[in-house]
């Protein structure tokens, strides 16, 4: 089932996100759920807080970048309960974008390499360090779980560059190809 995705204002995507049980009712379901949204909405991730839960689970699915990048052919994974532990590496900049952010892209500087832990779809624990542009998707939607938006991350210029099409979502107009839950 195709889920609606939170947009900026939405006071889901400030709180931070709880580690569940894997008793967390209808958990297989939410997990395809989420992907089927993702899917709809032609992103590479899609974190529960985004469509409104708030809750520790994070979809992944970089095949669609498998062109340019090979090792992610048949990549889409499931990360539960998880948690950045540290950031090493280079500081690199590239363009990002959020389902729940239509319409805007900007440059986010981060760390390319990173230690993370967390659970797959079988609560599996793994602890694992992560490198390159899995690294940044990973801080991306990890950022979710923590209450932050990718826009925390841009300079205070660039925000206020971006404010107009902020306070329009916050107006509840939204503009993009998939179902979108406004605070209107």
């Amino acid at each position: 089932m195709i889920l609606p995705i939170y947009v900026y204002g939405q006071p889901v995507l400030r709180k931070i996100a709880e580690d569940i049980k894997p008793d967390y009712p209808q958990l297989n379901e939410l997990i395809d759920n989420m992907f089927e949204t993702m899917d709809r909405a032609d992103g590479a991730g899609l974190a529960a807080p985004q469509i409104g839960l708030p809750i520790r689970v994070v979809v992944v699915d970089l095949d669609l970048l498998s062109d340019e990048f090979p090792e992610y052919k048949d990549f889409r994974k499931v990360y539960i309960n998880a948690h950045v532990l540290e950031f090493e590496g280079e500081e690199e900049s590239m363009e990002e974008g959020c389902l729940s952010l239509p319409g805007i892209h900007e440059a986010v500087k981060r760390k390319n390499k990173i230690h993370v832990t967390y659970l797959d779809r079988d609560f599996i624990e793994h602890d694992e360090w992560v490198e390159g542009y899995l690294a940044r998707v990973m801080q991306h939607e990890f950022d979710h779980l923590e209450g932050k938006l990718y826009i925390d991350h841009i300079s205070p210029l660039r925000k206020q560059m971006v404010k107009g099409k902020l306070n329009a979502m916050l107006k509840g107009k939204a503009h993009c190809t998939y179902r979108v839950k406004t605070i209107k």
